[in-house]
């Protein structure tokens, strides 16, 4: 409730517009103040004007009045500057710590809109609670929303890369090799790659470049994989090569294999299986990990896709796992998946190195690169298609997925722009 009070308050959505203190006081709200998500008041840097007088400071909100005590205010120097205090019920009349007492008035119409929020958010975790609602909303209005989503996500998305980097002690090679190791998980396995590149540094691969087969047998070793028991001579003559050079490169170089990675299989096509993901990781690092060079330069899709051009070794192009296999086998990484590291690569490494370093690249420039990749093709994106949104391309698709992940998830209705009209129009239409 204090929550939806919070809303109402930071919208200047009160009814009736003409707010009175509880001892008869007009009030006139010339700036509701700046929402604070930490510890502290709930709005700080307020206008009001009351009796004609204007004061400044800010503004604390609570079911009840008695909350202030209750939650320990009325001691408290951090609320020393309140100058309004808005409420759900005047149940007692509250002072600061100097003995003065603070305004308090009581503001009209919160149970409406908990009972819409409700509606939202008291739906299971699979449905799109808003589903109906999502039909109706004019398209200038989804266009405006989607556009900052899909931004706000290209930007986390390069401080996560950021703050990769400041664990690996500013290393730019090493925090790209982690985020691309995380990226070839494709979800279901992103931690276990992520770990098993943490637990093997890229500095220690690139002293066997342009030997594939010694960076194979570190990572596939490091991964675990090793123990798989082999079903065919070349198979099993394979397998036991990579072992022999991971038992002695591991002491070399003093490697502690991670435990329980706990890789996935099931329901997975063969071709993202992680033994196939791992050689084409190899196979790039063998090359010398140009990625980590040509990053800056990238301007378009394209180029991008250029960079993971590169092939699977001589055993890996005919296997997906160390047992042996039939039919043809590509090589190469699809184009599909190219463009899913793209989306979650290329472009947060793109922002991360403009912040870190400067550049060329511009938000633009990875907006015109998402834009032209097709749209992602997942449970989110139907989701919200069956509603009717309209997903062109990958810029959209990143934007529905930060939306879904972000504020659906989580039920945070109230922050969402969505949300906030069809709860505004709700409770209108109920007047």
């Amino acid at each position: 409730m204090e929550k939806v009070m919070q809303h109402i308050w930071g919208h200047r959505l009160w009814t009736p517009a003409r707010l009175v203190t509880v001892d008869g006081r007009e009030i006139e709200v010339l700036d509701p103040g700046i929402q604070n998500k930490d510890a502290g008041p709930d709005f700080f840097n307020a206008k009001v004007r009351i009796d004609g007088k204007t004061w400044a400071g800010n503004v604390e909100i609570h079911v009840k009045a008695s909350d202030w005590k209750r939650h320990g205010h009325d001691g408290d120097t951090a609320y020393g500057n309140v100058i309004l205090h808005v409420v759900g019920k005047d149940d007692m009349r509250i002072r600061r710590r100097d003995g003065v007492e603070i305004p308090q008035v009581v503001m009209a119409c919160a149970e409406q809109y908990k009972d819409e929020l409700d509606h939202l958010t008291d739906r299971p975790d699979y449905e799109l609670a808003c589903f109906r609602q999502m039909q109706s909303v004019p398209q200038i209005y989804r266009t405006d929303w989607l556009t900052a989503l899909a931004f706000e996500r290209m930007q986390e998305k390069a401080n996560r890369f950021i703050d990769i980097m400041r664990r690996t002690g500013q290393k730019w090679n090493e925090t790209l090799y982690i985020v691309l190791a995380r990226a070839l998980g494709f979800g279901v396995n992103s931690e276990p790659f992520e770990r098993l590149a943490a637990a093997t540094p890229l500095s220690v691969l690139l002293h066997y470049q342009y030997n594939t087969q010694t960076i194979e047998s570190i990572l596939f070793g490091q991964a675990g994989l090793l123990d798989a028991v082999a079903e065919g001579s070349a198979e099993a003559q394979y397998l036991d090569a990579l072992r022999r050079d991971y038992d002695f490169f591991s002491r070399k170089h003093s490697l502690h294999r991670p435990s329980e990675l706990g890789w996935k299989l099931a329901r997975m096509r063969p071709q993202n299986f992680p033994h196939r993901r791992i050689a084409w990781l190899a196979s790039l690092i063998s090359r010398g990990f140009l990625i980590a060079n040509e990053i800056s330069t990238i301007d378009s899709a394209e180029a991008a896709r250029r960079l993971f051009e590169n092939s699977l070794s001589s055993f890996w192009a005919s296997h997906f796992t160390f047992a042996p296999s039939s039919g043809h086998i590509s090589p190469h990484l699809s184009r599909t998946a190219s463009d899913v590291l793209i989306v979650n690569v290329v472009v947060p490494a793109m922002l991360a190195y403009s912040k870190l370093f400067g550049g060329d690249c511009t938000l633009e420039t990875c907006t015109q690169i998402l834009q032209s990749l097709p749209p992602e093709n997942n449970r989110i994106v139907r989701l919200f298609g069956q509603a009717g949104v309209e997903c062109p391309d990958a810029f959209a698709s990143q934007a529905l997925i930060q939306l879904r992940r972000s504020y659906c998830e989580p039920r945070k209705c109230l922050d969402c722009r969505f949300g906030h009209r069809f709860i505004a129009q709700a409770v209108r239409c109920r007047k």
